[in-house]
């Protein structure tokens, strides 16, 4: 199964970074060290705690459909967003939960897939036609991480 992980657009970062406020919203976007591990929503590696600067924004991965803004963080200086092959692999050992969802964004169902069994989970899950996308959360904090959608046609 081909797919792709991805998270807040690259041309949506360098808005915020350059802006400071959120997309949508115009809420004021925060900066500080980070206190925690993340993850950057653009390069989809975490932080270094105590060492990294990082921005705190009000994102909505739903530009259709049921919007479900929330809390997202991303380096303050510029990263190289995510778009290698694969699940991330710094994203691999975090608390994840897996949240398949319909046309609308809504979710089907929920799952804390185990390190060694993500790409079998996405497997399984895109083997369901009612499944448009797999939302990806901190299963910790509940807050969205990335988005996984099967590989176009033309990609495979």
């Amino acid at each position: 199964m081909s797919f792709h992980v991805s998270s807040v657009p690259p041309e949506i970062a360098r808005e915020v970074r350059e802006t400071l406020k959120a997309p949508d919203y115009g809420h004021p976007a925060h900066v500080d060290i980070a206190r925690g591990y993340g993850p950057c929503r653009s390069c989809l590696r975490t932080f270094v705690t105590g060492q990294e600067k990082r921005t705190l924004f009000t994102f909505n991965p739903f530009p259709t459909g049921v919007p479900a803004p929330g809390p997202v963080f991303i380096h303050t200086e510029e990263c190289i967003p995510f778009n290698g092959e694969g699940f991330p692999p710094m994203l691999r050992e975090l608390p994840l939960l897996f949240e398949p969802v319909n046309e609308s964004g809504l979710a089907v169902e929920r799952i804390q897939p185990h390190p060694d069994g993500i790409e079998q989970v996405i497997a399984d899950v895109f083997d369901r036609m009612e499944v448009a996308a797999i939302v990806v959360r901190n299963a910790e904090v509940g807050c969205f991480i990335a988005r996984i959608q099967r590989a176009a046609p033309s990609e495979l």
